[in-house]
């Protein structure tokens, strides 16, 4: 069964000032460049007949197009166990109902989703467990609190489908949805 999530594409230029940020700290497991994606909804391991209905559902949403733009640099962590590195992008009315419409498409067909807060970012690194990293974290957090990029419009969303790969999590992209007003 795939794992499926549905993300907004980040474009190559704010792809390129991301990776700019990807250094010193030690035991992160950095996101390639194709991979950089704001999700909006991780729907798991998903049977193909509930993937089929997703992608018919999914088509159904017709949104506009919106301004994106990502300021500052956060940490995700469990407890004291660091997580993930993360670019944080600035909410929006339009982000926030097409996050709720593509969760909401989801439920309707039958996935589980998680019932948490919204919290739209980019991954920038993720951390096995047990990953040492001293102070580094606060060092790339000082140095880069400020950081800002975009904005960028958001003309589409895509569903992907995610793998395990030797280096990381390989996405392919199955569909894309055009916003179109």
């Amino acid at each position: 069964m795939p794992r499926l999530f549905v993300a907004l594409p980040v474009p190559e230029e704010i792809a390129d000032a991301l990776a700019a940020l990807q250094s010193g700290v030690p035991d992160a497991r950095w996101q390639t460049m194709e991979n950089l994606h704001v999700t909006l909804c991780f729907c798991d391991e998903v049977q193909g007949t509930v993937m089929r209905d997703l992608e018919e559902e999914l088509s159904d949403i017709a949104g506009p197009r919106f301004s994106l733009t990502l300021a500052g640099v956060e940490q995700f962590s469990t407890g004291k166990q660091p997580r993930a590195l993360v670019a944080l992008v600035e909410r929006s009315d339009q982000l926030d109902w097409l996050q709720q419409k593509v969760s909401t498409v989801a439920r309707n067909c039958g996935i589980e989703i998680e019932r948490r807060k919204f919290r739209p970012h980019v991954t920038l690194a993720r951390f096995p467990q047990g990953a040492e990293t001293g102070h580094h974290i606060a060092q790339f957090m000082a140095s880069n609190g400020t950081f800002r990029a975009g904005p960028w419009v958001a003309e589409q969303f895509s569903l992907y489908s995610s793998r395990r790969g030797r280096g990381g999590p390989i996405y392919i992209e199955q569909t894309t949805y055009e916003l179109t007003f």
